[in-house]
């Protein structure tokens, strides 16, 4: 799908309910999955990716409703998923691919999973490893490091795992295995990743101790169903907080936003930038804290990003590459090597398109440099199949003079089905 944009003059105003948070739908469901007894989900993300996740269970045997207000599921406990007859397909999520294979690596059965051309590309290794050290048979293209992946499950041997990287797929890949182990499973990151499983199992009944950078689970636990609200999703939000940002005479207020403490990196960047930025209505919602944000048009200054920040904020650093281009000075951003696997190599990426709008940026083996009070120009840009790198480009039309076409653009409904929905709430032209 091709979208065509052009500025905005007027300024952004308005109020947007943000959608539900992906990485937290995405657990509700496979969690509820292996629950006993009935979970119901509200302002459940209905993107793509979430919707790969719902019907690989589905294939599973697992009874899930969808009506327009909630999703429901008639949990099968954890061991009463059933061998799936066809391959299971994730799409393009890497969520459901590498939370699933720690689910299957403890089902006693054979399953094969596959998904489009970016997940082909993306490295599984990280999770089949440390799978395979617990007892789980697997194999795939480059001897499992590529789907498709052939894993067949059954009895697990605990672990304890020294992930090399800061990845919540890779922590709760290894702890929904550990629930199927004969024994403790414990997991140490370099850094926190953002803890969603931690907070949705307890939720769900299950017992985690977390010491420092280790977490720890022990096999044998039953969950039981719990009805989940999903907050807002914070990575959806950054978009629109950018926006009110780098956008003359503009204000916006963004409602229901997850602010879970592993994910607020973008608030971080935004308040040491100087954003006009004002959080008000925070609360607890099912493990989870939730607020209101109120964006204005704000003088923003360089800073540099890195270290232990990174992971906090890892899916939005495309949307800060432009917040960074209206900021006065250079800002830097290091440490971010864990952009080249997402689902385009977005360092690259990023530069790339933003070049095509005028915009002068340098790539770093780990991150990028960028310069400030750029203008930029139209022009036509390129997802490159990534709903991350679209949205960005799309808050990037905002600031030019001309046209901007974006080349498949419907690569946003992975994660965000409304948001060009909300871009014309919030009066853009």
């Amino acid at each position: 799908m091709e979208k065509r944009l052009h500025a905005q003059t007027k300024g952004l105003r308005g109020t947007i309910e943000i959608p539900g948070d992906k990485s937290i739908s995405h657990r509700a469901v496979m969690f509820g999955a292996l629950a006993e007894g009935r979970t119901t989900i509200t302002n459940f993300l209905e993107g793509e990716d979430c919707l790969s996740t719902i019907s690989c269970f589905q294939e599973m045997g697992v009874k899930i409703e969808r009506t327009e207000e909630k999703v429901i599921v008639e949990g099968a406990g954890t061991n009463g998923l059933l061998e799936p007859r066809r391959v299971l397909d994730v799409g393009n999520s890497g969520t459901t691919t590498r939370l699933m294979l720690g689910i299957l690596a403890a089902q006693p059965f054979h399953a094969v999973v596959v998904g489009d051309d970016s997940i082909a590309k993306r490295p599984m290794d990280r999770v089949t490893i440390p799978l395979r050290q617990m007892g789980a048979v697997i194999d795939g293209r480059d001897n499992g490091r590529f789907t498709p992946l052939s894993i067949r499950g059954g009895d697990l041997n605990p672990l304890e795992y020294v992930s090399p990287v800061a990845s919540a797929q890779v922590k709760s890949c290894v702890l929904l295995a550990g629930l199927g182990a004969n024994g403790v499973t414990s997991i140490t990151e370099p850094h926190l990743s953002r803890d969603h499983t931690e907070r949705m199992l307890q939720a769900f009944g299950v017992e985690l101790v977390r010491d420092g950078l280790t977490v720890s689970i022990a096999g044998g636990q039953q969950l039981k169903a719990t009805d989940v609200h999903v907050p807002g999703d914070i990575s959806s939000a950054a978009f629109f907080l950018v926006a009110g940002a780098i956008v003359p005479n503009s204000e916006l207020t963004l409602k229901n936003v997850g602010m879970n403490p592993t994910r607020t990196g973008i608030i971080d960047v935004l308040q040491a930038m100087g954003a006009d930025l004002t959080i008000e209505n925070e609360r607890v919602e099912n493990e989870e804290p939730v607020a209101d944000l109120i964006i204005k048009t704000s003088n923003l200054k360089a800073i540099e990003i890195g270290g232990a920040l990174i992971p906090r904020l890892i899916d939005e650093i495309p949307i800060i590459a432009l917040l960074a281009t209206q900021a006065e000075g250079t800002t830097v951003i290091k440490d971010a090597e864990e952009l080249k696997v997402k689902e385009t190599n977005r360092i690259d990426t990023v530069v790339e398109q933003l070049n095509e709008l005028g915009v002068h940026i340098e790539a770093r083996e780990d991150g990028m440099i960028i310069k400030g009070k750029q203008r930029l120009n139209g022009g036509t840009v390129d997802s490159c199949g990534d709903h991350r790198i679209g949205m960005m480009l799309a808050i990037a039309s905002c600031l030019t003079g001309e046209e901007v076409v974006i080349q498949r653009a419907d690569a946003i409904n992975v994660s965000y089905p409304m948001f060009f929905e909300h871009m014309n709430k919030s009066n853009v032209k």
